[in-house]
């Protein structure tokens, strides 16, 4: 068992809306039962106890790109979506935010007992890394979400967050149970995020003999670079979405990929007729988050162009796009339930096709992007936190070259040898 990393967020308030909420809940339970049939309930545990996995997953669920929000949506969707499915799927979310966390131990009891896993023990272990992060760690956030993910074998994830209100920041913390020895003496694998003063640290192997004590944290140098190899995820508190933000030749490639394989190609690729290249898009960067390695989520802003965001970042959600990115879904992880995963694997070719073609790939700018979603936003169904998109008239400066006579993938890349 290990920590795995950590995040620092602006803390948002605001709650999810239900247009949202239930579509959340839908592409999250697709994409975990997708995962589960590629890598297994462990599979997905792994991947919830990325940092920056979880905040890509949020962005292309839809959910403000950068914010605190993302914790409390993302698990409570994959826990509403989850609901019936957890013998079945081998995964099941217990906890969650306030009075919900607090009822994560009777929860996981009920598992044991559903399972023959020992949910005492599991129990156990919910409260002692939530006293770790609270008290024996004290870095000035205080815990007000606790997420426990269970497979039916007792393996386990936990995502939890912690609340600083005078800097108006929230820090999100990742466990996973592979690797550690003991819970009191050293089980993360890093602690990083904004200094905030003296951190107390009574998980220092060198305060075994005195825990009761407070210890502050060491710096020395061996010490930051061991911090350093663990992922750290820092949101900026700027809404919009930037350049800075975003790394641009992924999006490019991404953007070639969808272009190459639709709109005409697509009942090909994916055995579905009637889906166009923007459909693709959001399914290329859905492949990515089920199929990608971890190398490729440094930039989580990057997913919030699938979806867009609740609040209007990087543009408003285009539901009927949305829609159809869990219809399409749904049916290739239905197919290959039955044996027939051509249709999942056409979804694992376009994420290694954008891998294959990002060397080279080039396209419009951040803003020329942005720029053309929000233009189309209400063709799409577009709706943000205050209503639905309204038809904005066009602007040169933002046309993309889409009514070149050009092929798609020349109308947005081009290679260079």
């Amino acid at each position: 068992m290990g920590r795995t990393g950590s995040a620092l967020l602006p803390l948002h308030g605001g709650r999810v809306p239900d247009w949202l909420a239930s579509r959340m809940a839908r592409l999250g339970a697709v994409m975990v039962e997708a995962l589960v049939l590629e890598e297994g309930p462990h599979g997905v545990l792994r991947r919830l106890a990325h940092p920056f996995w979880f905040q890509a997953l949020g962005c292309v669920m839809g959910m403000d790109w950068h914010s605190s929000g993302i914790t409390t949506s993302v698990l409570g969707a994959l826990k509403r979506g989850l609901a019936g499915r957890e013998r079945d799927l081998g995964v099941t979310v217990c906890g969650g935010r306030g009075r919900h966390s607090r009822s994560t131990p009777a929860e996981l009891m009920q598992f044991g007992d559903r399972t023959g896993v020992d949910g005492a023990a599991l129990a156990r272990t919910s409260r002692l890394v939530a006293k770790v992060d609270s008290a024996l760690v004290q870095d000035g956030f205080d815990l007000y979400l606790h997420g426990f993910v269970v497979a039916n074998d007792g393996a386990w994830t936990v995502v939890q967050q912690g609340m600083n209100t005078d800097r108006r920041q929230a820090r999100r913390y990742h466990w996973l149970s592979e690797g550690v020895r003991s819970f009191v003496e050293e089980p993360h694998a890093a602690i990083e995020g904004q200094p905030l003063g003296t951190i107390v640290n009574l998980t220092d192997r060198r305060a075994g003999a005195s825990r009761d004590a407070q210890v502050a944290l060491s710096l020395d140098p061996d010490r930051i670079v061991r911090e350093l190899r663990n992922p750290h995820l820092q949101m900026p508190a700027h809404h919009d979405v930037r350049p800075t933000d975003v790394f641009l030749r992924r999006v490019h490639a991404t953007l070639a990929a969808a272009a190459e394989n639709g709109p005409k190609d697509f009942a090909d690729l994916l055995l579905q007729p009637g889906v166009g290249a923007r459909t693709v898009e959001a399914l290329a960067a859905v492949a990515e988050i089920v199929h990608g390695a971890p190398c490729r989520f440094a930039d989580p802003a990057r997913f919030s162009l699938a979806h867009g965001g609740k609040d209007g970042h990087p543009f408003p959600v285009p539901l009927r796009l949305y829609d159809r990115t869990i219809s399409v879904l749904k049916d290739a992880v239905a197919q290959a339930r039955l044996g027939r995963e051509e249709r999942l694997g056409a979804l694992r070719r376009l994420d290694e096709q954008a891998r294959r073609i990002q060397s080279v790939a080039t396209g419009p700018d951040l803003e020329t992007l942005i720029g053309v979603e929000r233009e189309r936003s209400a063709s799409y169904g577009g709706r943000d936190v205050s209503g639905p998109a309204r038809t904005q008239p066009r602007r040169g400066q933002l046309a993309l070259p889409l009514e070149a006579a050009e092929s798609p993938a020349a109308r947005l890349v081009s290679a260079r040898n």
